[in-house]
């Protein structure tokens, strides 16, 4: 299988020399290939993945020049031949490893805890500078109206998982959803750019300097509801880290409640995922708590 990657990587850069390779296993809709040790390359599953890719790509090229913390910079890229296994980009592998909640646990000084909440927030800050009027604008993205998206998420839970979920928590899902989707909660809701998917897989940092190093994987990256940015912290990170971070956040305290919500719906997600993709680690993951 690695073969066939490397085949169609040489078909478009026949100069670049391919010492070494080897899959990191994280992705969860693109296969992920390590060459020499210092390039990532990325490769889409599922047909679907292709489109993802490809925005991500745009979206990638057009916030290089607005946010300072480093990101993937694709400079390899082949949308020749719209297949999986075909289609892929490539990017300078950028230093650091996941921020997982242990490793954050671990840092002890609150001065450092709080000078990565500091960086977060101030990458978050700088994306979701970018309005909704000049997403659309600059690169034609379609405005994802959150409500209609979490109405349609709920169809889905409601048709696909309950049937594999306990019946009172097919009635606190109800409730969550219903509350949310007629509450006053979307009321002057101002979209921009998110990430799609903050949570610590895509969060690298150095543990020598305690400092973020680097923000991976956009594929999830669209126009938005910021706080949904701030629930993969919230998910990835707990309270007492995430409390840190939203009061750094201008006017954080306003998106609070939308963060709560849109965290109690990952899992459910996670499960979606692997029944829609016939991935059964996903959905054992997602739906282990509503058994």
């Amino acid at each position: 299988m690695t073969n066939n990657f490397i085949e169609n990587i040489q078909l478009f850069y026949s100069d670049l020399p391919i010492e070494d390779c080897y899959f990191n296993e994280i992705g969860q809709n693109n296969d992920v290939l390590i060459v020499n040790k210092s390039l990532v390359f990325r490769f889409p599953k599922y047909k679907n993945g292709i489109v993802q890719l490809r925005r991500e790509t745009e979206i990638l090229n057009y916030i290089k020049g607005i946010v300072s913390t480093p990101i993937p910079n694709p400079i390899y890229q082949s949308f020749e031949e719209l297949e999986p296994g075909k289609v892929f980009t490539g990017y300078n592998l950028i230093d650091g490893v996941p921020l997982w909640k242990e490793s954050l646990t671990g840092v002890k000084s609150v001065e450092l805890v709080k000078g990565l909440a500091k960086q977060l927030v101030s990458f978050l800050v700088e994306l979701h500078s970018i309005s909704e009027e000049k997403a659309s604008r600059d690169l034609k993205l379609e405005v994802c109206n959150p409500r209609e998206e979490m109405g349609n998420l709920y169809d889905k839970i409601q048709n696909k998982l309950f049937p594999f979920i306990r019946k009172n928590a097919q009635k606190e899902i109800s409730h969550s959803f219903e509350t949310f989707l007629k509450g006053e909660r979307f009321s002057n809701l101002e979209m921009t750019l998110i990430h799609g998917d903050f949570g610590a897989s895509n969060i690298l940092w150095n543990p020598e300097t305690s400092m973020v190093s680097g923000i991976i994987d956009f594929g999830g990256s669209g126009l938005g509801d910021p706080a949904y940015d701030f629930a993969g912290i919230l998910s990835s990170y707990g309270e007492d880290f995430f409390d840190m971070c939203i009061n750094l956040y201008p006017n954080g305290n306003e998106i609070s409640e939308r963060v709560q919500f849109y965290k109690s719906t990952f899992a459910l997600q996670e499960a979606l995922h692997g029944i829609e993709h016939d991935d059964r680690q996903a959905f054992e993951s997602g739906i282990k708590d509503y058994r």
